[in-house]
């Protein structure tokens, strides 16, 4: 099976890390990284994103522990619109987030205006800090959170943010 995800990665965390997972257990993944011209129009928020470079480096990193623990291939490819590689007809399925579901039923709607069979769209669940809000790269950016979730020394014993 081939499965197709996309994102910034910017930088990578436990969230992201188990849409990894999820897309090695299916089966061999290709990932589209937002290049340098569309992350900053799909950010939530305003905020410095790294180079495609950068970003494709430490994720190609990530990927082969994944790839290795689970006998699977992998391939990073540049995302130059939001729907992006999902709409080609290889893909059997596609990870998402909570927040990007309904980015996959319009990819499946692309898909089937071209002829091709709609992707089986997994949702894979946030992962929560010890904050108990989502682990994000933007709160990890802020400084409040690292990438696995833990409150950092200057935002101990704070409230969740929202």
């Amino acid at each position: 099976m081939d499965v197709a995800l996309g994102g910034t990665f910017d930088p990578v965390h436990d969230g992201h890390r188990r849409l990894f997972e999820r897309a090695f257990e299916l089966g061999d993944v290709t990932v589209g990284l937002t290049s340098d011209e569309l992350a900053p129009k799909t950010r939530h928020v305003d905020r410095y994103v790294r180079t495609y470079e950068e970003r494709k480096r430490d994720l190609e990193a990530e990927l082969t522990s994944h790839a290795e623990t689970y006998g699977r291939e992998f391939e990073i490819r540049p995302l130059e619109e939001p729907t992006g590689i999902a709409t080609e007809p290889q893909f059997d399925y596609l990870i998402v987030s909570p927040e990007t579901a309904n980015g996959g039923e319009r990819i499946n709607d692309l898909r089937r205006e071209r002829g091709h069979d709609p992707l089986e769209v997994v949702v894979v669940p946030h992962v929560h800090a010890e904050d108990d809000d989502v682990i994000s790269s933007t709160r990890i950016v802020r400084g409040e959170i690292d990438e696995h979730g833990n409150r950092t020394p200057d935002h101990e014993g704070r409230g969740a943010s929202r």
